[in-house]
């Protein structure tokens, strides 16, 4: 066999240097691109993140519907003065007038064996935790929520709950809730207009004997007075309450299963015939059909209000 030429033994060696060069840079790529952990690695594992879980469908059509929070939700003053009317609630009621939440969504029948009130006259946000509680044990498919205004509706100005503790109360009913109902949805109605509650109700003369008896009077005493403090009161009253209001948007957004009402409530324009004529400041029947309707649009929207 014939000796290979110099120059072929050159070319044979510096392309073996070539190649060994390229399937090194190669190796190098692969594992500056991925690390210990690179396809095809020994003992690699796939670097690919898992896909987060996706975020629970709102369901329309809940089975079952438990209510906390005040007065309004008893009916305060809807039927007869200064007691309660829970069967003309907007959220639980029975009355055929107010087609409450509850019976829009389950019907007579249903709502009769699946539903709950938990609200309680005069009850503020630090007593919502407890209801929750009551609430979660239930187990509800929907709890319905509306608190808030007997925190702004206190002796004086300065006796309303701070926005801090508003927030962490809020925050706690939430998670009492959480803790006996982990998949129970919530729709979050905002506190009413006080101010445009005060401006309706003053209109009345009985309304305003009524007032005199301490309802709501950090807004409503003295509610013929227009001086700069009167107003300077009322206005403190009403920038409470709409802090209170972003409250109730900002900590329900933080929770996948909570829904607010974009401030429906709050945007509602309450007239004399949606103010109990006994008091002029709660909502009446017709008022508590108003609230009801505001609910069940929020509760059955594909997509939740800003």
């Amino acid at each position: 066999m014939r000796k290979p030429s110099r120059r072929s033994t050159a070319v044979r060696a510096a392309l073996t240097t070539v190649t060994a060069v390229v399937l090194g840079a190669a190796g190098l790529t692969a594992c500056d691109g991925s690390g210990a952990n690179s396809p095809g690695s020994e003992g690699s594992v796939s670097a690919t993140k898992p896909s987060p879980k996706p975020t629970p469908t709102w369901d329309t059509s809940p089975r079952s519907v438990a209510a906390v929070g005040d007065s309004i939700t008893r009916g305060f003053d809807a039927c007869s003065v200064l007691s309660d009317c829970p069967e003309v609630s907007w959220a639980t009621g029975t009355d055929k007038g107010v087609d409450s939440l509850s019976v829009r969504l389950l019907g007579r029948s249903g709502a009769a064996k699946n539903s709950w009130n938990y609200a309680r006259t005069g009850a503020r946000m630090s007593d919502l935790p407890g209801q929750m509680a009551r609430a979660g044990a239930q187990r509800p498919e929907l709890v319905a929520v509306m608190a808030g205004a007997n925190d702004a509706c206190r002796n004086s100005a300065d006796d309303m709950t701070s926005v801090a503790g508003f927030r962490s109360d809020f925050t706690d009913a939430l998670r009492q809730l959480r803790r006996a109902a982990p998949k129970s949805q919530v729709y979050v109605m905002s506190i009413p207009d006080l101010k445009r509650l005060w401006s309706e109700g003053r209109q009345n003369p009985l309304g305003k004997q009524v007032w005199k008896l301490g309802i709501c009077s950090s807004m409503l005493a003295d509610p013929d007075a227009v001086d700069a403090a009167a107003t300077a009161r009322r206005a403190a009253v009403q920038s409470r309450v709409e802090e209170y209001n972003q409250v109730l948007k900002s900590v329900c957004a933080a929770d996948k299963r909570c829904r607010y009402d974009g401030g429906a409530v709050f945007g509602y324009r309450f007239g004399q015939g949606q103010l109990s004529h006994w008091d002029w400041f709660h909502p009446s029947v017709d008022g508590q059909a108003r609230l009801a309707e505001i609910a069940y649009r929020g509760v059955t929207a594909k997509e939740p209000v800003d």
